[in-house]
């Protein structure tokens, strides 16, 4: 009894244990940059200081134009993120269940998923122009890859009893995907939005660095150009913090007991 009430303690004070050591690398991982800052071995403008970069953050979080341009980047992303993702998922599971399908074109996903998406931004500009359209497509593109190969690799690994039994019920197409693969891969297709998602992110950014107007990443290039490094820098935490928080809820999402 003694021996189980300790394995229960600690298994409730692991959490706090796991934020505390969060807490300790994000606090060593800012006194290294403090320390960079003022060594004297970059240049003063360049790596500022946390005081700098905190005065950046409030002068950031007060401009209405940076809300502006976030909400035209998160709609971006989430239009990207819904095309690539349902694309994706649609596209893994035919080439999941077919031996034929994924033979002939399973190996063209293997060979584009790594190739850099920013070469095909120039034809996204021709054929959806300059606005946000380009960007979305560009977003949806990089979304796409990592979906459908998680996806088929999870077709794969359900079990043929399974499937058997959809096909002794007569299920329909519809009802066998929503009853039986969907739950059954649960696992691959959570990690393949997840990182589909991510790379969406980086496409929507990387496209708005581009040639663009509006959005986060147009702000980014905008202070970069001007040499407002106060503006820059508390505009890339402000992304790492969106892109860090949009994963947690991904992640509690796919599974509520995550830490």
């Amino acid at each position: 009894m003694a021996t189980s009430r300790q394995a229960l303690s600690h298994r409730q004070a692991s959490p706090r244990r796991v934020l505390m050591l969060r807490i300790l690398i994000a606090a060593i991982l800012l006194l290294i940059w403090q320390a960079m800052a003022m060594s004297g071995l970059f240049y003063q403008d360049v790596v500022l200081g946390l005081p700098d970069i905190a005065r950046g953050m409030a002068r950031l979080l007060l401009d209405p134009d940076f809300y502006r341009n976030l909400w035209i980047t998160v709609a971006e992303i989430l239009a990207a993120s819904a095309i690539g993702s349902l694309t994706g998922l649609v596209c893994g599971m035919v080439l999941g269940g077919s031996r034929i399908l994924e033979r002939a074109f399973e190996r063209y996903l293997y060979y584009l998923g790594p190739t850099p998406k920013i070469i095909f931004f120039p034809l996204m500009i021709l054929w959806f122009g300059v606005g946000p359209g380009s960007k979305v497509a560009l977003g949806a593109l990089s979304c796409f890859f990592p979906v459908a190969l998680a996806v088929a690799a999870g077709m794969r690994e359900i079990p043929f009893i399974l499937k058997c039994v959809g096909t002794s019920l007569r299920a329909t197409p519809l009802q066998k995907t929503l009853k039986i693969y969907l739950p059954a891969m649960r696992g691959p297709v959570i990690n393949g939005l997840r990182m589909g998602f991510g790379v969406a992110v980086i496409g929507v950014l990387l496209a708005e660095t581009k040639l663009s107007n509006q959005g986060l990443g147009y702000l980014v290039i905008q202070n970069y150009q001007h040499f407002d490094m106060q503006a820059m820098y508390a505009l890339l935490i402000a992304i790492f913090g969106l892109a860090v928080a949009a994963n947690t809820a991904l992640s509690h999402w796919a599974d509520p007991n995550h830490r």
